[in-house]
């Protein structure tokens, strides 16, 4: 970011802060005048920001490098381990090479065939997303977890529990403790809404802190791919680009009439989004009906063993959810979507409620044999409905789940 002398500044590794910003020219690449290290962030909006994304970077292959570190430069995959299987993540090295999550294994092995692969540990990696739990719960009660590794914090001064410092401090010392005491690495998007702070926590990874100010949001959308949009999934992506619609300035450009008219109901929150709006507030509890995850594939899938293995971590999500929430639910639900875009929806009554991971994953892989008759899928989902109380026959642990 190009500096500005009279734009707030803060150093992310020795927290120093600088409110009128520093007598200096050149970029954030320019060494710390406290601590020497290229490691500060000048912003206009730095210190009014208070809504953040945290996204821990290429999480469970993270943890088994901290725990192996023989692994810490070598391409990992954490996956099934048969060619069947499909990737949960890669390692940043292991990017270089091409393999993503959801990629099937076979493929990204074709890729980057001297790559380590992993079983999935679920266990290891809901202790190691609690520990991150409660270091966050030190800056603020208000926390909307996504998924095991990834949250949305409210700052603001009424709801933070250290108003002295500002929240882009506060994130920037919130990371080096989970560096320190976890052994892994976040990211973090700081904004003044739930939409900008997620789309900046992808922009500077792995340990990354990027800015999306209010004044700026629009202009720094134009730019972007319309795939950057959360709510736009790949396929539809491809389509907008098979019409010409690559870039977000081009979506910018359409009357809101013709944005419900190419994305439906979506397409108001969409007008919101493109301009860098975003009303929804972070929200610890939410009043729901059900609990669901789901996941749009890479490329498209038709084995059942492989549809089984991508569902698995979707149920612990769910699973996780609903426990955090204090919830049991008794309708399995399970929802597929075809190659030539057919949803499908199949449910499973149970004879109790439940958030058990282990039942949840059972009834899920009944369902999915079922429906593996040779169509290919290129999304899958699983929830649980006819949520209820937990109680102490069904409950489970309140894990960091999202």
């Amino acid at each position: 970011m190009a500096h500005d002398p009279r734009a707030p500044t803060f150093c992310r590794a020795c927290l120093q802060t600088w409110r009128a910003g520093l007598d200096r020219t050149g970029t954030d690449a320019d060494p710390c005048p406290a601590c020497s290290l290229p490691t500060l962030r000048t912003h206009p909006e730095l210190f009014d920001l208070d809504i953040a994304h945290i996204d821990c970077d290429a999480f469970y292959a993270s943890v088994e490098k901290r725990d192996n570190p023989d692994l810490r430069d070598k391409p990992v995959l954490v996956g099934g381990l048969s060619n069947r299987a499909v990737v949960t993540t890669a390692c940043y090295v292991a990017r270089k090479f091409g393999p993503r999550s959801a990629m099937p294994m076979w493929k990204a092995r074709e890729l980057c065939p001297h790559a380590v692969v992993i079983k999935p540990d679920m266990a290891k990696y809901r202790a190691v997303g609690q520990q991150i739990r409660d270091l966050m719960l030190e800056v603020t009660p208000v926390i909307e977890p996504l998924s095991l590794d990834e949250a949305y914090l409210d700052l603001t001064a009424d709801t933070r529990l250290d108003v002295t410092r500002p929240p882009a401090v506060q994130l920037a010392a919130l990371a080096k403790r989970v560096r320190a005491e976890v052994g892994i690495s976040i990211s973090i998007g700081l904004a003044p809404n739930k939409f900008l702070a997620k789309l900046a926590s992808d922009l500077d990874k792995p340990r990354g802190f990027a800015v999306i100010g209010a004044a700026e949001a629009e202009a720094a959308l134009a730019p972007m791919k319309v795939s950057k949009i959360h709510g736009i999934g790949p396929q539809t992506a491809k389509k907008l680009e098979a019409g010409g619609v690559t870039h977000i300035h081009q979506l910018q450009a359409m009357a809101d009439e013709e944005l419900r008219q190419r994305f439906g109901k979506f397409g108001d929150r969409l007008s919101l989004y493109i301009r860098g709006q975003d009303p929804r507030r972070v929200t610890t509890d939410r009043v729901a009906k059900s609990v669901s995850a789901e996941t749009t594939f890479h490329d498209n899938m038709a084995r059942a063993d492989d549809l089984v293995t991508a569902v698995a971590p979707l149920c612990d999500r769910v699973a996780q959810r609903l426990a955090d929430k204090g919830v049991a639910g008794q309708t399995v639900v399970l929802k597929l979507k075809t190659a030539d875009f057919q949803s499908l929806t199949r449910n499973r009554r149970l004879a109790t409620p439940t958030n058990d991971v282990g039942v949840l994953l059972s009834c899920a892989e009944q369902l999915i044999r079922r429906e593996a008759d040779g169509r290919s899928f290129r999304l899958i989902g699983i929830g649980l409905a006819d949520l209820t109380e937990a109680t102490s026959t069904n409950a489970q642990p309140d894990l960091f789940g999202g």
